[in-house]
């Protein structure tokens, strides 16, 4: 769903870019309570989730390289709203889709740059806001059970994704370059993106899925999830006795739980995504994308223009310059994995030193209004049935 430059008149292009910049200093500003922790203190939460949240723009980029067919002579890829909201926070996922997307249009051709504004109004806010309050409505009907987490990740991504191609078509209403009937553009675009959904549904809650199983306390959106510590009784003592909390009501804890360093997820994840764009993406579809083939196929085209940086050393994701056509493609991959998840992480770890800096330069208070945030640590209940302190 790269829109490229030409599709959008100037005026609408120069609005939606408008609403982008907005769109992303709000979420600078979200992002930066997401980032320490969701109101948790600023101790672990902040140190592990900057990281994280680099390393899942890293990954989206990977993922949207594996074009998947959908239908005849059609294919579609990762949006990656839904992944990133639910994995380290809504706001922070706009910032995670939006660093993808200008890696995509400077380094490699993909979207055009006048149409930035359009794309990231598009991909990064509108499947972001969508799926995240999808998930939320179901987490909160569905039982509190981290498989809820999962199901509800695959409904929301699911939806997300024609809510795009709904969002594309109004752009186009009020832009579109071509004269092509409005009627034709919104049936086209949402009757092959509902398809391209599916895709996207499984990526995000196979994704989340596995995150949640080993590290659960990692994922944003299962956060509330978790049980207070209790102390059960040994068998001996009877069988109708009652566990009872680990400390009185009046009493504070005693001890910060352990913290469990994230280094294994982030390096797992790091892998993953150099095996997607590295190897993987050599056998990705080669038909074009779902925006692409309506566009081709309605006329919407008819006054594309030729991308500002078609001649750069990654156009197209391939190294110029190197004939064998895996080699190329593969490097590529990598150095776009590389290349986001230096931009991501730089960026959100800005965003996060800012947030422990507080207004004034001093260190940001704990959510117990302490300034200590190892109070705050201290009152983090421990993840669902991990029996961990």
């Amino acid at each position: 769903m790269h829109v490229p430059d030409g599709f959008i008149n100037a005026p609408v292009s120069a609005a939606t870019g408008v609403v982008a910049a907005v769109a992303v200093a709000v979420s600078l500003r979200g992002a930066r309570r997401e980032l320490a922790g969701a109101g948790q203190g600023v101790g672990a939460g902040a140190e592990r989730t900057a990281p994280l949240a680099g390393l899942v723009a890293a990954f989206i980029f990977a993922v949207q390289m594996l074009n998947f067919p959908v239908a005849a002579g059609t294919s579609g890829h990762l949006l990656g709203g839904a992944l990133a909201a639910i994995l380290v926070g809504p706001y922070t996922g706009v910032l995670c889709v939006s660093v993808v997307l200008l890696m995509q249009g400077v380094l490699f051709a993909d979207g055009g740059l006048t149409a930035l504004g359009v794309n990231i109004s598009d991909m990064a806010i509108v499947t972001t806001v969508v799926a995240y309050a999808v998930f939320r409505l179901l987490v909160k009907v569905l039982p509190r059970r981290r498989s809820s987490v999962t199901v509800a990740s695959f409904v929301g991504a699911l939806v997300s994704v024609p809510a795009a191609a709904v969002a594309f078509t109004g752009i186009y209403a009020l832009g579109g370059t071509a004269d092509v009937p409005i009627g034709k553009v919104f049936a086209a675009m949402v009757g092959v993106h509902v398809l391209i959904g599916i895709g996207e549904a499984v990526i995000t809650a196979l994704t989340v899925g596995a995150v949640i199983a080993v590290r659960p306390d990692l994922v944003y959106g299962a956060r509330g999830l978790a049980k207070p510590l209790e102390l059960r009784t040994s068998p001996l003592a009877g069988a109708g006795s009652d566990p009872v909390p680990a400390t009185a009501p009046h009493e504070p804890v005693a001890a910060a739980a352990p913290r469990r360093s994230a280094r294994r997820v982030w390096l797992a994840g790091v892998a993953a995504a150099l095996v997607c764009a590295g190897g993987l993406s050599y056998y990705a579809s080669a038909s074009p994308d779902g925006l692409e083939k309506v566009a081709h196929d309605q006329g919407i085209d008819a006054k594309a223009k030729d991308h500002a940086t078609k001649d750069s050393p990654l156009a197209d994701y391939s190294v110029k310059d190197i004939a064998d056509p895996r080699l190329a493609g593969g490097l590529a991959g990598v150095i776009g994995v590389g290349a986001t998840l230096a931009a991501g992480t730089g960026v959100f770890v800005a965003v996060r030193r800012r947030r422990n800096a507080g207004p004034a330069g001093n260190p940001a208070p704990a959510a117990d209004g302490t300034g200590n945030p190892a109070a705050a640590e201290n009152a983090v209940p421990a993840a669902e049935g991990s029996g961990n302190a």
